[in-house]
C-alpha cells in the first residue's frame, strides 16, 4: 500500500532530458516510479521509435554527491550480454565466424574435456552446458583476470552434451562469446566494440572493461550512511548478495528447478569480498556482468535491430543473419531461468505486463535493468538505473516501463493504447 501511495503522490516531472510528447504518459510514469527513491540512486530512460530518438531521460543521483546527467554509464550485468550477441552477430555478417562451424575450429585449444563439437550457436541459445562458474574457478577475484578466465573455460568440461538440453549461463557466456570472437579476428574485445559498434552507430556510451579516462562517468551503489566502516569506506552488497528475494525468484524452487544449478550458474565463491562497481571490477573484462552502458546507446544499438540490422544508412547485419539471430532456438525448460525465456541467438522474450511483442527480443540484467527491440513496431527501448535490486527475472519498474512504452506506440500506430 505504501508503494501505491508513494506512486500516485510523485511528481510527475522528476526528469530531465529528450521527449517526444507521443511518449508524454512513459516519461510521467517513469517519474513516478523513481520519485521517492532519488535519495538511494538514479536511472535513465531511451526510447527509438521509427529510427528516431524519441526518449532519452534520466533522474536521481548517480553517486552519494553526483547527480545523474546525459553522460552517465551504469554496470548493467546481463543487459550486456544482449550487446555481446549482437557483436557477435555483426562479425558473422563481416565474415569472420559462422554460427554451426565448431569453436575449436577459430580456438583450437577449446576442443578439451569433449568440447570440440560445441558451436557459437549452442553457446549464443545457452545450450553449450558449459555454465557452471562457481565450479570452475575457486575465487571470483579469478573473473577480473581475462587471458586467465579464457584458459579456465579452454579445460573446463560441459555439465551435459545433450541435444537442445538449455542452461543459463549466467556469467560464462561472456567468456565464450567473447573468447571466440577474439580468436576469430585476431583483435581484443574492446577493440572490435569499438570498431564495430561504438563507431558505426555513434554510440555515447558501451564499455566491456571500462577505460580510466571514463571512470568518473559510471554510477555507483550509494551504500546507506550506516553502511560505513570505520575506515570511512562505503560498505557495498553486491546484488548476489541480498537478502532479500524477490517473488520471481523463488520460482527457482517452486518450478521444480534445481537449486543447486541456479548456484553453479550465478554465484561464484568468494563473491562476498568482490564488487563490480570497485575501480578493479569496472576496469575488468566481465562482458556477462560488468557492462556499463548509456541508456541512449543501449536503446540505439537495439533501434539498429529494431530495423533488422540497419541504422541510417549503414547496413550491420545482413538480412540472413538478422532471420538467424531473431529466431527462437528452442523453448526448452531452462534448467536456470525459472520462467520461459524463448531464446534467439543471445536474446530472449520481451517480458511485458499484458502487451505483447511476439518478434521481439532483448535481454534483462540482474539489477532490473534491460534493453529490447521489436522490430513489427520498429521500437526500441532501454532502461537503467543503480539501485540495490538483485533479480534474476528483472524488476516490476522494468515490466512496467516496457508495458507503458509499447502502449505509448500503439497509441500512434493503431489508434489507441490498450492493455494487451
Amino acid at each position: 500500500m505504501n508503494t501505491l501511495t508513494q506512486y500516485f503522490s510523485a511528481d510527475t516531472q522528476n526528469y530531465h532530458g529528450i521527449l517526444d510528447e507521443r511518449f508524454h504518459d512513459l516519461a510521467v510514469h517513469f517519474s513516478r516510479l523513481q520519485d521517492a527513491r532519488t535519495d538511494q540512486g538514479g536511472a535513465a530512460l531511451a526510447v527509438y521509435f521509427g529510427a528516431q530518438k524519441v526518449v532519452d531521460i534520466f533522474t536521481g543521483k548517480k553517486s552519494r554527491d553526483e547527480l545523474w546527467d546525459a553522460n552517465t554509464l551504469s554496470v548493467s550485468y546481463s543487459t550486456g550480454k544482449g550487446v555481446l550477441a549482437t557483436l557477435a552477430h555483426i562479425l558473422v555478417s563481416e565474415g569472420y565466424l559462422e554460427y554451426d562451424r565448431p569453436i575449436a575450429y577459430y580456438w583450437p585449444e577449446f576442443a578439451q574435456q569433449n568440447k570440440q563439437k560445441i558451436s557459437l550457436r549452442d553457446v549464443l541459445s545457452h545450450q553449450s552446458g558449459l555454465y557452471d562458474i562457481r565450479n570452475s574457478i575457486q575465487d571470483a577475484s579469478e573473473m577480473l583476470d581475462w587471458p586467465h578466465m579464457l584458459e579456465v573455460f579452454e579445460s573446463t568440461a560441459p555439465r551435459f552434451t545433450a541435444t537442445h538440453a538449455q542452461a543459463y549461463q549466467a556469467l560464462t557466456f561472456g567468456w565464450l562469446v567473447g573468447g571466440v570472437l577474439e580468436k576469430a579476428t585476431g583483435a581484443t574485445l574492446p577493440d572490435l566494440m569499438q570498431k564495430y559498434l561504438v563507431e558505426p552507430l555513434k554510440l555515447d556510451g558501451a564499455y566491456f572493461g571500462v577505460p580510466v579516462s571514463e571512470l568518473s562517468r559510471v554510477a555507483r551503489l550509494i551504500a546507506p550512511v550506516k553502511s560505513v566502516e570505520k575506515v570511512g569506506t562505503p560498505v557495498h552488497k553486491t546484488s548476489h548478495q541480498q537478502k532479500k528475494t524477490s517473488v520471481m525468484d523463488k520460482l527457482v524452487t517452486w518450478t521444480g528447478q534445481n537449486p543447486q544449478d541456479f548456484q553453479d550458474a550465478m554465484m561464484p565463491k568468494g563473491m562476498r569480498h568482490f564488487s563490480f562497481f570497485s575501480d578493479e571490477g569496472l576496469q575488468a573484462v566481465i562482458p556477462a556482468a560488468n557492462g556499463a552502458f548509456t541508456a541512449n546507446s543501449l536503446s540505439k544499438m537495439y533501434a539498429m535491430l529494431a530495423n533488422q540490422g540497419r541504422f541510417e544508412d549503414k547496413a550491420l547485419i545482413k538480412p540472413a543473419v538478422f532471420k538467424q539471430l531473431s529466431t527462437i532456438q528452442s523453448f526448452s525448460r531452462d534448467k536456470v531461468m525459472p520462467i520461459p525465456m524463448h531464446w534467439r541467438l543471445g536474446y530472449h522474450r520481451v517480458i511485458t505486463l499484458g502487451k505483447r511483442a511476439k518478434h521481439g527480443f532483448g535481454h534483462i540484467g540482474y539489477n532490473g535493468s534491460g534493453a529490447w527491440c521489436d522490430p513489427e513496431r520498429n521500437l526500441s527501448f532501454a532502461y537503467v538505473h543503480n539501485f540495490k535490486i538483485g533479480s534474476i527475472t528483472g524488476d516490476y519498474r522494468l515490466w512496467s516501463l516496457t508495458q507503458e512504452t509499447l502502449r505509448c506506440a500503439d497509441l500512434f500506430l493503431k489508434g489507441k493504447k490498450g492493455w494487451f
